[in-house]
């Protein structure tokens, strides 16, 4: 386990606690803390050299974890509907499943999956969505469209970056 890899690991105990806590302000503060290690695990690895395909799983894996935890919190809290729930976790079901496929159908090459723009860019609508639950409730609808149809993009990004490095026969 690397320094990165812990870090990466830390969002599954700061989406746990997500779920735990009520208060708002704790809650503000573990989205912080969870942004701030997504960005500082990819930063570590490559400043001391410690990148690894595990750390390239366990990242996503986190995030995906933690985003889940955060939406299933609102759900219960009925801060979100389970059709906004679905709509901010579009993405991140999609990239589990196009993962599935690339990893089992035999004439896509094997590729190191990595972050890409739009999928960054996801990521950051769906930190805002979240604040927003919290923050500015009047923006929340608007927002999940956004992280939706950014989620809709970024996939179509991720499926063509696929089939271009597709194995050609």
């Amino acid at each position: 386990m690397t320094i990165p890899n812990l870090v990466s690991t830390s969002r599954v105990a700061l989406g746990i606690g997500f779920m735990v806590v009520e208060s708002v302000p704790v809650r503000l503060l573990l989205i912080a803390v969870a942004s701030i290690t997504d960005m500082l695990d990819g930063w570590l690895a490559r400043r001391i050299s410690a990148a690894s395909r595990i750390g390239a799983l366990v990242d996503p894996l986190a995030d995906r974890f933690f985003a889940l935890c955060v939406v299933v919190s609102f759900v219960a809290d009925a801060r979100l509907t389970v059709l906004q729930a679905i709509a901010v976790m579009f993405r991140d079901v999609m990239s589990i499943i196009g993962w599935f496929v690339a990893r089992n159908v035999s004439w896509l090459r094997p590729i190191t999956f990595q972050a890409r723009g739009l999928g960054k860019f996801v990521t950051a609508l769906q930190i805002a969505a979240f604040l927003a639950v919290l923050l500015a409730p009047a923006l929340t609808a608007g927002l999940v469209v956004a992280v939706f149809l950014g989620g809709v993009a970024a996939s179509v990004d991720y499926t063509l970056m696929l089939w271009r490095n597709r194995v050609r026969e």
